[in-house]
């Protein structure tokens, strides 16, 4: 029996360490559940998800509402409601219109309209009047939990409802939300990392408050995202339940750590999955010289960001992610003409066959595996919802233009590839702070930096395997695409 030489061991190990992550994943996510029941209606169109802990009886319990930020949904918050319900509360989590599960569209989304505040509104109005007639629910103890765009809606409900009994507003985006001299009890909560605006809203909040009516929380070393899982934020959320009960203390990094795992042995796996492919010569990748692809790519990308804030992509059903799809097009169309100018007539060796095709196949279908089942289990909702399904491979298309530019401007070397999306990346972010794209872009940009160097890793592995030229693009386009088209919320 001949030996694995040491790229079949290399194989091995990494699919060992692989299936070692999935299972932990898997496991951290069952104990994120264990203990807890769920239960799910849609009402008057609002997705609800309603937490308890098994077996709660007795009194009644307060009930929180629990209502995510923009671009957000049921899921990301559901740490929060683990939380809530171990220690004796009974939690509700809403997908707002054109968020999550739902398939309504949100008026005037990104635009902070009317139209939108409305919307919220109402969907609050459901799920407070919903969570008030649960068994075992206190209708006289209803707390509102809410983050960036659902802390404004939270805190302008309280102000208009007095009978809420208090108020959590992670991350605040606006302190005028809070009148002058408003009775009503607030807890502001703000990540020590987060931009100067959301602080000035808390200092906003409070100014001018009656005493004893606002707690001002800081939880260090977090930003926008990330403060939904700070220990600090959960305490002062758990702090603000009326008469709460002793119970397990929360673990806020349970499920999103479990989602994490999925994530880092999803993305291990190709490495041995591209065994599959049959093996052929790498190709060369001495590409253009590193001042030629740089000198192309910076002009497309900021020509591409300049571009899509002329044309109108609000029309799209995507609030922000229309703006990235068609820069990415942009970007990727210029970054094709650049290439066919530095070398002109020359076309990559086509590649492939019947197996290499059916394998393509089979790996297409494993990076939308890997991307939108850990995102869906763990941080938000990937599965795709009303015009979402035909939004997928529309922003694909986009996607895939852009890797294709990049796949030929380098011609697959691995170093430019990978420099090409990072370039892209900064751009991205630059037309965000100057205000030629939606400036919440700027919230965006850390997980779309991850998706990219994702790619590239990929990227490199199929290379090494000597796949066909187009496999990667097309892989990635997937990695980067899914995200975009069913988190980002319809307009």
């Amino acid at each position: 029996m001949p030996t694995p030489g040491p790229v079949s061991r290399r194989m091995l190990a990494c699919g060992v360490v692989a299936l070692l992550a999935v299972v932990l994943g898997a496991l951290l996510l069952v104990r994120a559940d264990a203990g807890l029941s769920t239960r799910r209606a849609t009402v008057a169109g609002v997705p609800l998800t309603e937490v308890r802990a098994d077996g709660a009886a007795g009194d009644r319990r307060p009930g929180v509402v629990i209502a995510h930020g923009f671009a957000g949904s049921a899921r990301l918050m559901r740490p929060l409601a683990d939380s809530v319900a171990r220690r004796g509360g009974v939690a509700v989590l809403l997908d707002f219109a054109g968020h999550g599960a739902s398939g309504s569209r949100l008026p005037g989304a990104g635009r902070d309209g009317e139209g939108a505040r409305a919307r919220l509104r109402h969907d609050l109005d459901v799920a407070v009047a919903w969570l008030r007639e649960r068994p075992g629910v206190d209708p006289d103890r209803i707390v509102l939990v809410g983050h960036s765009m659902g802390a404004g809606a939270v805190t302008r409900y309280a102000v208009a409802h007095p009978e809420i009994d208090r108020t959590v507003a992670i991350s605040l985006p606006d302190g005028g939300d809070v009148p002058a001299g408003w009775p009503g009890k607030l807890t502001l909560v703000v990540g020590g990392l987060e931009f100067a605006g959301f602080r000035q809203a808390v200092d906003e909040a409070t100014r001018g408050a009656p005493p004893g009516t606002r707690t001002r929380v800081v939880a260090p070393g977090v930003e926008h995202v990330s403060v939904l899982f700070a220990p600090r934020t959960h305490a002062a959320v758990l702090d603000a339940l009326p008469d709460r009960t002793g119970g397990s203390s929360p673990s806020p990094l349970t499920r999103p750590g479990g989602a994490a795992l999925l994530l880092a042995g999803f993305a291990l796996g190709l490495v041995p999955l591209a065994a599959l492919l049959p093996r052929r010569a790498r190709p060369g990748v001495g590409g253009p010289r590193t001042t030629r692809w740089l000198a192309a790519t910076v002009p497309a990308a900021g020509l591409g960001a300049a571009l899509a804030a002329l044309l109108p992509t609000a029309r799209l059903p995507l609030a922000v992610g229309g703006y990235v799809a068609v820069f990415l097009l942009l970007t990727g169309a210029l970054l094709v003409a650049a290439a066919r100018f530095a070398r002109p007539g020359r076309t990559p060796a086509a590649g492939g066959g019947v197996r290499s095709a059916v394998v393509a196949v089979v790996l297409l279908g494993y990076a939308v595996l890997a991307v939108a089942l850990p995102l869906h289990l763990g941080l938000t909702s990937t599965v795709p919802v009303g015009a979402r399904w035909w939004l997928l491979p529309l922003v694909t298309l986009c996607c895939l233009v852009f890797l294709l530019g990049a796949e030929r401007l380098t011609d697959g070397h691995g170093l430019g590839y990978a420099a090409v999306g990072g370039i892209a990346v900064l751009v991205l972010a630059g037309a965000a702070l100057i205000g030629l794209a939606p400036g919440f872009v700027l919230l965006v940009v850390p997980l779309f930096a991850a998706l990219v160097a994702w790619q590239a890793a990929w990227a490199e592995v199929l290379r090494r395997r000597g796949a066909p030229w187009w496999l990667a693009p097309l892989l990635g386009a997937v990695l980067l695409a899914w995200p975009v088209a069913t988190t980002l919320p319809l307009a």
